[in-house]
């Protein structure tokens, strides 16, 4: 069994992605060749935002917002504990200083509630997670945002295809930014991302900045990076788009299955009101992870934990944990959910059946758990 299953995926794309792949082949423009421009109108018309910036991968997209919002030494930015590495570093290697707000329980991501008393004098924006494939409570950080005059950078890198309120994750604050990783619901042969945004300036900085800061051919205006998304990986994105959808229906009837068959074994992930969720990761909570990942693996099922590590526990910022007052049991949620979150295989191709095994040998030893304690 697959955690993410690609083959599965490439069998039934593999003729669109070939086609796609073989037209750049053979018109030879494989840096900001015509798929990147395709690619970016379908993604701007699909979340609805004036513009798409394409980009080398979600962790560029998280940089290039920063930078085009001006970030930088001196600066703060408000973000959760819990979430991929580059979130936290991103921030820092813009020369800010990431401060941390502890989760809420029910969907892991940014505890509105929370935002307003890490607000200094010194923050500039907030960036929300929309972690595990739905989106933050944007409208009331968007509102906090507003009243403190902050820019708000959505990090949806797992979100892409999520529905908050009517609107496309993305597209809910400044700047959304985006990962098409290969594992992500929708991913190319290799790293990608972009950014979404409805401010003319802020669309013109990005894509300066993702090609070296050039306002036109060694011309250039700012100080950037070499961050564009490559053309053949705008192919691949191109002909998976043709599908999203139907994977997208895919992976809720999964996830659907699998809390129907877990709900009354371990905690299972609950999509709050008034959003979807496209099903990045399906995350349990389990007691006794260790136990329960032997227990899978000895099964021959595959599993991953997103994340084991909260970012202020991690040993680079060990440093500014310390000047900040941080440490254990300081975002006492994000700490609790690190020691006991798992996810399992999720994938648009798996099958009812595998789900049920994995489901069985779950709930095997959660039953195993609660005996031994």
């Amino acid at each position: 069994m697959e955690f993410v299953d690609l083959k599965a995926q490439y069998r039934h794309v593999g003729a669109r992605v070939d086609a796609r792949i073989r037209k750049v082949l053979e018109h030879q423009r494989f840096i900001l060749g015509p798929e990147v421009a395709e690619l970016e109108e379908r993604l701007a018309t699909r979340v609805g935002a004036r513009h798409c910036v394409s980009c080398a991968s979600g962790t560029d997209a998280l940089l290039l917002g920063l930078m085009a919002l001006g970030v930088g030494p001196g600066d703060e930015v408000i973000t959760t504990p819990f979430t991929f590495f580059a979130t936290g570093e991103m921030i820092t290697l813009a020369g800010a200083r990431p401060v941390f707000v502890d989760v809420e329980s029910e969907g892991y991501n940014l505890d509105p509630e929370k935002i307003e008393a890490a607000i200094t004098p010194r923050t500039k924006a907030i960036l929300p997670v929309s972690l595990y494939g739905q989106p933050a409570e944007m409208d009331v950080i968007n509102e906090i945002a507003g009243r403190h005059g902050l820019a708000v950078i959505e990090d949806a890198a797992q979100s892409f295809g999520a529905v908050y309120g009517g609107r496309h994750s993305g597209n809910l604050s400044t700047i959304g930014c985006t990962s098409f990783f290969p594992s992500k619901p929708l991913g190319c042969y290799g790293d990608g991302g972009a950014c979404f945004t409805n401010d003319d300036a802020l669309a013109e900085a990005m894509r300066e900045l993702r090609n070296h800061g050039q306002a036109g051919r060694y011309r250039h205006t700012r100080i950037g990076i070499n961050g564009r998304l490559d053309t053949l990986q705008a192919a691949v994105l191109l002909a998976k788009l043709e599908v999203f959808d139907e994977e997208l229906t895919a992976r809720a009837e999964i996830a659907d299955l699998y809390t129907a068959l877990l709900k009354d074994a371990v905690r299972t992930p609950r999509v709050l009101p008034e959003r979807t969720c496209v099903w990045a990761q399906y995350t349990i909570e389990v007691e006794d992870r260790a136990g329960v990942e032997a227990a899978l693996r000895g099964a021959g099922i595959p599993t991953a934990v997103h994340y084991p590590v909260p970012l202020h526990l991690q040993p680079v910022y060990a440093e500014m944990a310390r000047e900040m007052g941080w440490g254990r049991g300081s975002f006492p949620v994000a700490e609790r959910a690190a020691e006991r979150v798992l996810s399992l295989p999720m994938h648009p191709y798996l099958k009812s059946a595998d789900v049920e095994r994995v489901a069985l040998s779950v709930q095997r030893s959660a039953v195993s758990v609660q005996k031994s304690g």
